[in-house]
């Protein structure tokens, strides 16, 4: 007999979503089980219980391994696998990819790079949860310049949202033609962070590229192209996230 489980970890392991936004959609009611609509804090059994997702069931796959993937996110997508505005999303750059992936954390429309994505539910969690503070990379062109004082003050931690946001390392790597070419590494991931901590300093992002998650380089991976992660890869991003 299998053993209940949570209703989000379960959505998570069919590759609906992460376990994050599988809770956002059972708060919004698009989530049934047996019929009725679910509760966060539900759990189920796989081997009894029917789940339902926006009127669909879900069913977890038995067979078939766990798949990992890196993809080189161009400018212009959004990080979802559907659009209810029709705007370009990664679900289009991975169609040759049989599993049911979905993304680990999120770039914005605007921004470009490295983004992870998987059907492992769990391993999700561990790289996206805020506790594990992961190491992520970004070259960032900022215009005007960016002065030494600037950088200090990032570097330390400035308040937006009315939240200041984590230490984290800013070093400028070239100026000229009144802008500036920024290497940034964060330990957290809020929404829009970046951009909203240049825009206090007086600076306008021109673009911003994630190379690095975790340890895992992005390398020369051309935009819209995707790879699968080597085992390697898998564990040193398992290993550097456990809580």
């Amino acid at each position: 007999m299998a053993k209940e489980i949570r209703l989000q970890k379960y959505m998570a392991d069919c590759g609906v979503a992460s376990r994050r936004k599988s809770e956002t959609l059972i708060e919004n009611g698009a989530v049934r089980v047996n019929g009725k609509t679910a509760s966060i804090g539900d759990k189920i059994n796989p081997d009894k219980d029917k789940v339902y997702v926006h009127n669909k069931r879900i069913v977890l796959k038995r067979k078939g391994g766990k798949r990992y993937i890196m993809l080189n996110k161009p400018r212009g997508y959004v990080t979802t696998m559907s659009d209810e505005r029709g705007r370009r999303c990664i679900a289009d750059l991975v169609t040759d990819i049989p599993e049911r992936i979905y993304p680990v954390g999120r770039l914005d429309m605007d921004s470009e790079g490295l983004i992870f994505m998987t059907n492992d539910g769990e391993f999700a969690n561990l790289v996206t949860h805020p506790r594990t503070q992961i190491n992520k990379v970004y070259h960032v062109t900022v215009k005007p310049e960016m002065t030494d004082e600037q950088a200090k003050k990032l570097s330390a931690g400035v308040v937006i949202d009315g939240r200041k946001t984590a230490p984290c390392e800013v070093r400028i790597m070239t100026r000229r033609d009144d802008r500036s070419d920024v290497e940034m590494v964060l330990h957290e991931g809020r929404n829009r962070e970046i951009r909203k901590m240049c825009e206090l300093m007086g600076l306008e992002v021109l673009r911003l590229r994630r190379i690095t998650i975790g340890g895992v380089k992005m390398g020369k991976l051309k935009k819209g192209m995707w790879r699968d992660l080597t085992a390697d890869e898998v564990k040193k991003l398992s290993n550097n996230s456990k809580m």
